[in-house]
């Protein structure tokens, strides 16, 4: 099977929220109905990892034929999921802990795990309007790696 990998990030806080929701719904189920498998990695760290995996959720219900799964990957092991763990099990397909960022200082985590999802994607789809921040070193990094970026916040293209 061809399996399709694409990752998210995005800023913690986000303006005009439904704008973004449409065009998130557009390349979410263009990739679903275009693609064998699509396996969708998420983050949990602000309003558009939320956002995201909401749209996400919505596309598969709606256009999915299993052929579509949405990760929600952790930098480490949080009491937010320690205590939840049955919820976050209902919402997502899958829960992984990042190997390479689960030991690593939480400080740094969180970059890690960025650099590892991007690493396994074949798509990065960011919302990134500054030039600063973790979203911003993880496009650049994904920029680096010659992986196909499309930044939402500044151009809708084809991931095509």
């Amino acid at each position: 099977m061809d399996i399709y990998t694409v990752s998210f990030f995005g800023h913690r806080q986000i303006i005009n929220s439904q704008h973004i929701e449409k065009i998130l719904a557009q390349i979410i189920k263009k990739l679903i109905v275009n693609k064998e498998f699509v396996e969708f990695l998420v983050g949990r760290n602000g309003d558009f990892d939320i956002l995201t995996a909401s749209v996400i959720r919505q596309m598969i219900k709606k256009y999915a034929y299993h052929n579509a799964s949405l990760t929600l990957v952790l930098p480490y092991m949080n009491a937010e999921f320690r205590d939840n763990e049955q919820s976050f099990l209902n919402y997502y397909d899958t829960v992984e802990i990042c190997s390479e960022s689960e030991k690593a200082y939480f400080k740094s985590a969180i970059q890690i795990r960025n650099k590892s999802m991007v690493d396994r994607s074949d798509v990065v789809i960011c919302y990134v309007e500054h030039q600063q921040g973790g979203a911003y070193t993880t496009m650049q990094y994904a920029y680096k790696q010659k992986k196909k970026v499309l930044n939402i916040a500044t151009h809708f293209d084809s991931v095509e």
